[in-house]
């Protein structure tokens, strides 16, 4: 079964909005973990508009499937990662001003750079593993920098889905095969939701784990996040 990642951003999100701590962030976690998800995903960025970085501080000792840390390899991610020491780290390519991430890494173009952030993290113990796109040379990019894993970026497959599914996880079939015979772990995460997350799971070989935040979050709030955990769950099965 295809594991489950719950993204809590959006939770920090709204208890940014105002002071104080409600909603409770370590709380979301805890729920989330006790609802049948099988990891915790945070995203911190440098202005700290969702996740702040005490927060990620905060959450390690309390979670107890999976931390996974995404954000961009600046100094100061390198820092809080290397000192934090989650189960995985996902290097996404994102600018400071990103609203969300949208688009992978050019693994060719930085492979140097990968290669030394990667080696860094797998130093200290750390599974590594690099957002891209639907693209076979750039999963051999991430291969060649030492990553672990790659996460495929899924907003074009759920942009396409409604109109033709099978057009739009093909090229996400083709890519899972060669991370497959690169001998990397794949995952996947952005867009997906209760309407396409079946499909994608069912068509995509060897597919370890999403990570889902903004529609889950969102699914919460008319279903419950108990429902709705156990609705995602349902999807990989």
């Amino acid at each position: 079964m295809t594991r489950l990642s719950v993204n809590i951003n959006k939770i920090a999100t709204l208890r940014n909005t105002r002071e104080g701590n409600t909603p409770n962030v370590k709380l979301a976690a805890i729920n989330c973990e006790e609802f049948g998800a099988d990891g915790i995903t945070v995203h911190p960025r440098p202005d700290e508009r969702h996740i702040r970085y005490s927060d990620v501080r905060d959450l390690k000792p309390i979670i107890t499937t999976e931390f996974n840390i995404e954000g961009y390899p600046s100094p100061s991610f390198l820092e809080l990662v290397l000192q934090v020491k989650p189960d995985q780290v996902t290097l996404v390519p994102d600018s400071p001003e990103a609203i969300t991430s949208n688009a992978g890494w050019d693994t060719i173009k930085h492979k140097e750079f990968l290669s030394e952030v990667v080696s860094a993290l797998k130093r200290a113990g750390i599974r590594t593993s690099i957002f891209i796109g639907a693209d076979g040379k750039i999963a051999e990019g991430a291969a060649i920098a030492g990553a672990d894993r790659v996460e495929l970026y899924t907003e074009p497959y759920a942009t396409a889905f409604p109109y033709n599914p099978e057009i739009a996880i093909e090229p996400f079939v083709k890519v899972a095969k060669i991370v497959a015979d690169l001998g990397l772990g794949l995952n996947a995460g952005h867009d997906l939701n209760l309407q396409n997350l079946k499909f994608f799971n069912q068509s995509i070989p060897n597919l370890r784990e999403v990570s889902i935040g903004h529609a889950l979050i969102s699914d919460a709030l008319y279903l419950g996040l108990e429902l709705t955990i156990l609705k995602y769950k349902e999807c990989l099965r």
